[in-house]
């Protein structure tokens, strides 16, 4: 996967808006102003930083070498993916698929209406 490929994927969900609120080096991909993912823009490798069920991070850290706790966010929930091509591109569009679904989950009520009502779901 490519740099433009997890761009349009993380901004093709509902309502995600970009930003860079840690200064030009990241970009911060949010849904009603809450962070899904996190994309350093000054690395070696490509990667992204996903929210995560604690279960499944652990589980998702022990299938692939690739995936790691995240480095400044909550390790319980927060995984590190580098996208090395070890990991079908499937998995990794499943992660931010989850990653944007939790923070949605947390949302306050009226921010998950109106996010139905742009959806038009």
């Amino acid at each position: 996967m490519n740099f433009e490929t997890l761009r349009r994927y993380l901004l093709g969900k509902t309502a995600a808006v970009e930003d860079r609120p840690f200064g030009p080096k990241a970009l911060v991909f949010k849904v009603m102003g809450k962070m899904f993912a996190l994309v350093p823009l000054e690395t070696r490798r490509l990667h992204v930083t996903l929210k995560c069920d604690p279960d499944l991070a652990f589980h998702l850290r022990g299938m692939y070498g690739a995936v790691r706790p995240a480095y400044y966010l909550n390790k319980r929930h927060w995984n590190t993916v580098i996208l090395d091509g070890t990991i079908p591109d499937n998995e990794i569009f499943e992660m931010i698929d989850d990653s944007y679904q939790l923070v949605v989950k947390g949302l306050k009520r009226s921010d998950r209406e109106r996010l139905r009502i742009i959806s038009g779901k």
